[in-house]
């Protein structure tokens, strides 16, 4: 595989600058109908401006973005802790078939048994997956599996009328983590990171009491470790009647290897459109479902998919609830491309997480003598490297790398996360990819390095062949030019 940079890009002009006056793609009928009265308040002073283009170089505009566009379809993506896998084409098929697409949300449970089924074997499938006995889909999203966590731990400790407010989570944490705490009503406390990458257990020791509601812990962590004193976590909050949680960002590298349930958790939230393949970024649509012990059953969000024999149902006769955490039974598309990624593999879905952490620890050894490497371990699905050494040396930075790889068409890893780690750059390669993709993300990163010592300008006016040079961030975030301002607009820099 190449690793010279790519400069085959040219720049795209806004659409307001092709348009011309008094052109048009079509007109839309003019119904025979009366004109509303609109208030004179809400009355436009004059027609917005609108571009005007012909319908062909509408079509050739938008394709010119789409083409810009970078996806796990067009080239490598390791963006640490987002685990960018391949999404098989067939569970798109199948989320289209006629008795899925078209059902709707409303169907009586006797003439939608098909659907209700297909929810009622994912949960089983994710229980099983996650060693716990009871699962809600309901929740779209990572975060929102996140705050439904930290609510059914409300409910629990207030029903056994317990009254505590804080939860602990490692410095290690994904932002959502905090914004869940806080948005939960609890308050927070950190607890620190050890030499080894492991939490820190005299640091957590001092800080867990009587107060303390529970952990979030992803394990593995942001740094890609498996925490080697997971059994010894588990006993001290359960010594002191808290719960844990377990933040599946990273289940990737566990699936048949270990279970949540087993490590000691008491609520596990996953993430289907990351695990389990359902298309994410841009937005969504994601999966957030989550798995709790006996305990907690009671109050998982209604309803809830049962079965009764042969038959299935919604239950909403759950006194003890926290009530509903979206609309309808949860994002019914994403469970049928989700389920049927885990019945395509079967029995083996344990070699997807065997084979992300061989991809990732087969680059890190392909890494480690020529970037700085924070702890000194074997890696899960994802590991951190550092660019200190690089900024130390020749005043290069994680952000310098990130830029110049897209030269090489890669995407950036992560940067600057975990904080814990000066000049961070998270990777995670995912099973999606063979080797000789790995290769050329190597090899592109050595060079790289080698750049940085030969000619640092050439990082730090990075990327070069893009669409769009290098931003000015603080500028674009204090002087954002969110519309078109027509004769008034500034003049774009050209970026070829």
């Amino acid at each position: 595989m190449s690793v010279e940079p790519d400069r085959t890009w040219r720049d795209t002009p806004l659409i307001f600058e092709r348009s011309r006056t008094g052109r048009r793609a079509g007109r839309p009928p003019i119904p025979d109908l009366p004109t509303p009265d609109v208030p004179e308040s809400l009355r436009r002073a004059r027609p917005p401006r609108l571009p005007e283009l012909s319908e062909p170089e509408i079509v050739r505009h938008f394709t010119a973005l789409a083409d810009r566009t970078f996806g796990v379809d067009t080239g490598f993506y390791p963006l640490g802790s987002c685990t960018m896998k391949h999404n098989p084409r067939v569970n798109e098929r199948l989320a289209s078939l006629p008795g899925f697409r078209d059902l709707h949300p409303y169907q009586d449970d006797d003439g939608a048994q098909g659907a209700l089924e297909l929810m009622w074997r994912l949960q089983e499938m994710l229980a099983e997956i996650a060693g716990l006995p009871a699962v809600t889909l309901q929740p779209a999203a990572g975060s929102q599996g996140e705050l439904t966590g930290l609510m059914l731990m409300r409910a629990y400790f207030a029903d056994r009328g317990e009254d505590r407010d804080t939860i602990i989570t490692a410095d290690t944490a994904h932002g959502t983590n905090p914004a869940s705490v806080t948005m939960a009503g609890f308050k927070l406390e950190k607890v620190e990171t050890d030499a080894r990458g492991n939490l820190d257990l005299e640091d957590l020791r001092a800080k867990v009491n009587d107060r303390t509601a529970g952990l979030m812990l992803t394990n593995p962590s942001t740094l890609g470790l498996f925490d080697e004193g997971i059994e010894a976590v588990a006993e001290i909050f359960h010594d002191a009647g808290a719960l844990l949680y377990y933040d599946g960002a990273n289940l990737n590298a566990v699936v048949g290897i270990s279970r949540p349930g087993d490590m000691g958790f008491d609520i596990v939230h996953y993430n289907l459109h990351k695990t389990f393949s359902q298309p994410h970024g841009g937005g969504g649509p994601g999966g957030g479902p989550v798995a709790v012990r006996e305990s907690i059953e009671p109050y998982l969000p209604a309803p809830t998919v049962v079965r009764d024999g042969d038959a299935f149902r919604l239950d909403h006769d759950r006194p003890k609830s926290i009530g509903r955490v979206r609309g309808f039974a949860g994002p019914f598309g994403v469970f049928v491309r989700s389920y049927a990624y885990m019945r395509a593999y079967g029995p083996g879905l344990k070699e997807m997480s065997e084979v992300a952490v061989l991809n990732a620890n087969y680059v890190l050894a392909r890494l480690r003598d020529v970037y700085d490497l924070p702890y000194d371990r074997h890696c899960m699905h994802e590991f951190v490297l550092s660019a200190r050494n690089l900024k130390r040396e020749h005043g290069i930075t994680a952000l310098d790398v990130a830029k110049r790889l897209m030269d090489y068409g890669i995407h950036p890893p992560t940067i600057y996360f975990p904080l814990v780690v000066p000049e961070a750059l998270m990777i995670e390669p995912t099973e999606t990819e063979p080797k000789e993709r790995l290769d050329g993300f190597v090899d592109a990163m050595r060079r790289i390095a080698e750049e940085a010592a030969e000619s640092p300008e050439v990082l730090k006016e990075a990327p070069h062949g893009r669409p769009v040079r290098r931003l000015d961030e603080v500028r674009a975030a204090k002087q954002p030019i969110l519309r078109y301002l027509f004769d008034e607009h500034p003049v774009r820099v050209d970026a070829t």
